[in-house]
């Protein structure tokens, strides 16, 4: 059971849309409710194999060490390996992706365009997506790198909204052009390492011994660069944001929710599986870089969130803001103070689990209101079809139409800017910490990311600024005459929603287990980083 766990919990979403197929064939046409049943039983099962893990799994264990690493000859020619493997990075995505695709699939009742294509290739973006976070070889993380991008190209192009062919192409053409960097440093690591191989762990080792030089730079400096554009866009880093706020407007509710809740964390955990360990004394270049990047990305996202009146628009913006403090806590890595930086990496890790369940509350509440009054306008456009409407306030006085809808709303708001007792403040907080310790770095050179994470602290305020905002507008106040009909949440939403804010409100009073699953895999990984000798770029 245990060499196997992994190798399920990627393919049962494909034997479920196996099953879909033959199911098809036999009459399924005329049953649409079956592939949503196919689908839901496909992903608890998987949701019960991810529990089932995270109970029997030792932190303490290395991917070397643990007894779920699966490691096969796939190619022998080329040296190419069914690899896989999880530890305290990998283990809070797989729990994460299981159970927001379980509860998307959920969440995606309502679709009648083609339920077998939808759930089907909703499946196949999950398998897609374990793949990833379970991957040791890099040519086996690019092959499920790559299997997300169609499935997800579809689900957006054909269930989205009016601009869903633009927003469809563009996020594919975005993702495309990043892949092909990740190519070439792929390939880059493959033959300047000796003995060839994608081999992650074996390249940890390998990768320091390449001394070659290109127009001047080091190779290894190249390969950061090519590795750093690929990730960023997923992230997605300032300036390759552009194509996450379109999609996510674009996206269905489901969709919207993998997008941000495990889509964008790819690209940090992409970095830190691949370009801290294989390439440490880059790390020490880039740091400054990394944290000026993530400060732009906190001031920059959360500046366009103001600027928003659809609240669906406002939430992407949001994400690219929240996942800047992911960043800034990864450029803690060079703090001369090894507590410092324990802190900035585990802010960080943590944060890509505590912002996937937050941004996924915040979209699935989004989808509700949305279903209900067909719009997500805090004020109207000026050039809104309807003029009757143009201009004016979308919302107003939902409080007391919709009570337990808004207290739900109300929580995911202040979990997203950082509210004591909710699991968003404990990883920023940490972030915070770590960036402020690196004063001076441990090559023992000064450093502004203490300055720069002083400047980041600006996003709490901004945070505040548009989620109170947003809730001001809609759910205070008297209430609009179209909407005293809306009727409150219903017992299927709850069934998605209350599950992630249990999650939201027992990690922010006790973080415990999150940070016990991760911290001894940041230590092993800051104590690599911080132990290999700074060269010259």
């Amino acid at each position: 059971m245990n060499e196997s766990i992994l190798t399920l919990l990627i393919f049962i979403p494909v034997i479920g849309a196996l099953a879909m197929l033959v199911f098809a064939q036999f009459g399924g046409k005329e049953n649409p409710d079956g592939f949503k049943w196919i689908a839901v039983i496909a992903t608890g099962i998987q949701l019960l194999l991810g529990i089932w893990l995270y109970l029997n799994y030792n932190p303490t264990d290395t991917v070397l060490t643990s007894a779920f690493t699966v490691q096969k000859e796939w190619i022998p020619q080329f040296n190419i390996q069914y690899y896989i493997g999880v530890d305290g990075l990998s283990m809070p995505m797989v729990l994460l992706t299981a159970f927001l695709s379980f509860i998307c699939v959920i969440s995606s009742w309502k679709i009648t365009k083609s339920p077998f294509g939808f759930f089907a290739l909703f499946l196949l973006l999950d398998a897609g997506m374990m793949g990833v976070f379970v991957s040791l070889d890099f040519f086996l993380f690019y092959v499920f790198w790559e299997v997300m991008l169609l499935p997800m190209y579809f689900l957006i192009g054909i269930w989205g909204g009016p601009q869903r062919q633009y927003a469809a192409i563009k996020f594919f053409l975005y993702t495309l052009f990043g892949s092909v960097f990740m190519l070439l440093a792929m390939l880059t690591l493959y033959f300047y390492s000796d003995p060839h191989t994608f081999n992650l762990i074996a390249l940890i080792d390998t990768a320091k011994t390449i001394d070659a030089t290109l127009w001047g730079f080091q190779i290894k400096y190249l390969i950061w660069l090519c590795l750093f554009i690929g990730f960023a866009i997923k992230v997605p880093v300032f300036p390759f944001h552009t194509w996450l706020p379109l999609a996510h407007v674009e996206a269905p509710t489901a969709i919207s929710v993998i997008l941000a809740g495990v889509l964008l964390k790819m690209g940090t955990y992409g970095l830190l599986r691949i370009s801290y360990p294989l390439l440490p004394g880059e790390v020490y270049h880039f740091a400054t870089i990394l944290a000026v990047l993530g400060v732009i990305n906190i001031i920059w996202g959360a500046a366009n969130a103001i600027a928003q009146i659809d609240l669906k628009k406002m939430v992407a913006y949001s994400s690219v803001s929240h996942m800047g403090y992911v960043i800034l806590g990864m450029a803690a890595v060079v703090s001369n103070s090894k507590a410092g930086a324990e802190a900035g990496m585990n802010g960080a890790a943590m944060q890509m689990f505590n912002h996937g369940t937050i941004t996924a509350m915040l979209f699935l509440l989004v989808g509700v209101i949305y279903d209900k009054a067909h719009h997500r306008y805090i004020f109207f456009p000026k050039d809104y079809k309807d003029k009757a409407l143009a201009g004016k306030q979308g919302f107003g006085g939902l409080g007391a139409q919709m009570p337990i809808y808004s207290a739900l709303m109300a929580m995911a708001f202040f979990a997203g800017l950082g509210l004591p007792a909710m699991s968003g403040f404990i990883s920023e907080a940490l972030c915070f910490i770590g960036g402020f310790s690196v004063d001076t770095t441990f090559a023992g050179e000064s450093s502004i990311i203490r300055i720069l994470t002083i400047i980041g602290t600006l996003g709490i305020l901004l945070n505040a600024i548009y989620f109170l905002r947003a809730f001001q507008h809609v759910f205070f106040g008297k209430l609009n005459e179209k909407y005293k009909e809306l009727t409150d949440i219903s017992l299927r939403e709850l069934v998605c929603v209350v599950p992630i804010a249990l999650i939201i409100l027992i990690l922010g009073i006790y973080p415990a287990p999150l940070i016990e699953m991760i911290a001894p895999t940041f230590s092993n990984l800051i104590d690599l980083i911080q132990s290999t000798p700074i060269m010259g770029i």
